[in-house]
Parts: C-alpha cells; structure tokens; sequence
C-alpha cells in the first residue's frame, strides 16, 4: 500500500474542494457478494458500481496528476513500497533485465541502486529526479512511464507480472475481513472495490488530483471488469473472476441498473 504521509501536504486550504473534475466520495453504490468458486472458505463481496464503470487510465492523456506541477508522473511522484519480499524478489528479476534502451535511470539504479527507506524504514522504490527511478520522462525513446511496464509490452507479458504489486493493483483495492458468522463458524470476506482517495489514508485527501471519480477518466469502450480481466483474475483466481463477469453482465443488462458511478458519462 502506498505510503501516505509522502503526500502532498502544501496544498492550500483554499484549493481544497476545487476538484472540478471529481465528483465526491460518498454515493450510492452497489456491492454483491458471492462465495469463492475455488474456496468454500471464504466469499468475495464487490463493487459493482466500479467494476461496470467506464474508467479508464488517461496517463499521458490528460492526466492531471497526484502532485501539482507534475503531471506527466501521473500516480508515479511517490514511489511504490513493496507488499512484502515475495513482491521486491520478484521486481529484483525483472529490474535485473532492463536495459539502457528501456530504462532512461538504467545507470543511475545499476551503479547506487533502485530502492530506498522511507522515514517509517520500510522500503520502497527509489524516488530520482522528483519521482519513481523507474519512469521514463516524457521525450524518452522508449516511452514515456514505467519502464518495468514497458518492458512488458515488449516482451509479450501483462505489466502485473513485472510491475510492483501496488502499481499493478491500481486503481483496483483488494482488502480482507475475517467475518464470525452466528452459528460460530467464521468466513474470510474478500472485497474488491475502488482505490478512492481514501485508499491512501488520510494523505490521500491531499493529493492534487485522483482519477477514480473524475469525469475525465470515464468514458472508456470497455467497463473496468473487461478492461481489467488480468488483474483481476490475478486477485481472484480464475473461477472467482468468471462469477464476477456474469453478475456484472447481469447488471448491465438491465434497463435500470441501480446506482451507477456518478462520473461516468450520462
């Protein structure tokens, strides 16, 4: 999860609310849950009003942004801190195969290093320059963004095989509660829903700009469980992520669906 106290914290009180382009936190939405297919454990609860919404990334494409002034990092000014070894292991392996061509940072991280602590001590990618070592700034010939993303698409993989766990999860939130049912048996409940604001805590409320809610970044072809069939098949497994599809097929199926994403377009 990203470390929210490296928010912005100079935003000025007058700024605050003055998010055109946002629409607020707190709206109707509507959630289903469902047992896992592959778990009789435990039981998946998921927001449809995200997972059919219209969202789409718009890095690079009118993206304003976590921070002011900065807006081609888009998401990437803080760096990324590691969900555990397991997460940083599997980053190291694809650090290990960037190449100058790929990566505009290539010396600067393979002579004094990729990753730093932060003033909690836990670890995280090493900012340069502003923002993540691993982001290609604009007029880069490789690209500008994530070189780890890049190096991907080049190789014919999905950007969640090489890209820290909290890059790849975005704007996706996977969060677990153990529920104690009244016949004393006890559930793991898997919830999959929005990485609002408030994902970040309470620096989340601080940054400049965040796309989940702004009009601007809904509009896509494709609602976000289509677009993001990868990752959340990677959170779910594969039987879990197709009980998914057919709720949210049924939902759009309906004249009315109840509670649609108040920045999607009418």
């Amino acid at each position: 999860m990203p470390n929210t106290k490296k928010a912005n914290k100079t935003r000025s009180k007058k700024d605050k609310g003055k998010e055109p382009d946002e629409k607020g936190l707190d709206f109707p939405r509507a959630w289903v849950e469902f047992p896992d297919p592959a778990d009789d454990e435990q039981v998946f609860r998921c927001d449809l009003t995200w997972l059919t919404s219209r969202w789409t990334c718009i890095f690079g494409s009118g993206c304003q942004g976590i921070q002011p002034g900065r807006a081609s990092d888009g998401c990437c000014t803080l760096g990324a801190h590691f969900s555990d070894e397991d997460d940083e292991k599997r980053v190291a392996e694809h650090v290990a195969r960037l190449t100058p061509e790929v990566w505009q940072f290539h010396d600067v991280g393979s002579e004094s290093g990729w990753t730093q602590f932060d003033d909690d001590g836990e670890k995280q990618t090493r900012r340069w320059d502003g923002a993540c070592i691993f982001l290609n700034r604009p007029g880069f010939p490789a690209g500008a963004g994530c070189s780890l993303h890049i190096l991907a698409l080049k190789g014919g993989q999905e950007p969640l095989e090489t890209k820290p766990d909290v890059c790849w999860q975005l704007p996706i939130r996977r969060t677990y509660d153990w529920i104690d049912r009244p016949d004393d048996t006890r559930i793991l409940q898997v919830s999959i829903g929005e990485y609002d604001r408030r994902g970040w805590g309470p620096g989340g409320h601080d940054l400049h700009w965040w796309c989940t809610s702004a009009t601007s970044a809904h509009g896509a072809g494709d609602p976000v469980y289509v677009s993001y069939r990868p990752e959340l098949t990677e959170l779910m497994g594969k039987e879990g992520y197709d009980a998914l599809v057919a709720l949210c097929e049924a939902r759009l199926a309906s004249l009315l669906p109840m509670a649609p994403h108040p920045a999607d377009p009418a």
